[in-house]
């Protein structure tokens, strides 16, 4: 772990609390906001994955697994693959058949694992997508939110709105390691 301190910077020139310029970022929402409960929650969700997504670009694969504060494990190519886990996991939960093994392994395997490998780096954002993916189409064949999944009965709102605070607790986490990797700043 680097001992040095980077200078706080912010690559927006509008305003110097955000991360990128309003032109700039893909989750700029002018214009209206969604209509309904599930597009308002599958937006949320989508803000939250391009925040994750913004928070590790441009860094190489040995600042992605940079941990933050020994002795934690976690690093933003960890968050990467913990939420590609979770959301493996998520499915797993409203499967009626067998469930699909652990994406990495045992227990915190996500973040120990997370190593500075380009290929490593790769494979993580690939599991993430294809996670993704696979979850949102399970999902979208069931447009009743109220409606109950797997052996646990949960209703679709339930996953979704566990989604989403999963991913904004985990993009809190990323602002603080960013900050500590090269001392980039911004909501």
């Amino acid at each position: 772990m680097s001992t040095e301190r980077p200078e706080r910077w912010t690559q927006a020139t509008v305003y110097p609390d955000m991360w990128a310029d309003p032109a700039d970022d893909p989750r700029n929402s002018e214009g209206p906001s969604p209509d309904g409960e599930a597009a308002t929650l599958a937006d949320y969700l989508t803000n939250y994955r391009h925040t994750l997504r913004m928070k590790c670009e441009g860094l190489d694969a040995e600042q992605l697994a940079r941990r933050s504060v020994p002795p934690s494990t976690m690093s933003l190519l960890g968050l990467v693959r913990h939420l590609a886990r979770a959301e493996r996991d998520w499915r797993n939960w409203i499967t009626d058949g067998e469930p699909l093994p652990k994406l990495y392994g045992a227990r915190d395997a996500d973040f120990d694992g997370a190593l500075p490998d380009p290929a490593l780096v790769e494979a993580a954002w690939q599991d993430l997508a294809r996670e993704q993916a696979a979850l949102d189409a399970r999902l979208d064949a069931h447009p009743d939110l109220g409606e109950r999944l797997g052996a646990q009965r949960l209703s679709v709102r339930e996953i979704q709105v566990h989604r989403i605070e999963e991913y904004a607790r985990h993009c809190g986490h990323a602002d603080l390691l960013r900050e500590c990797v090269d001392g980039r700043v911004g909501q």
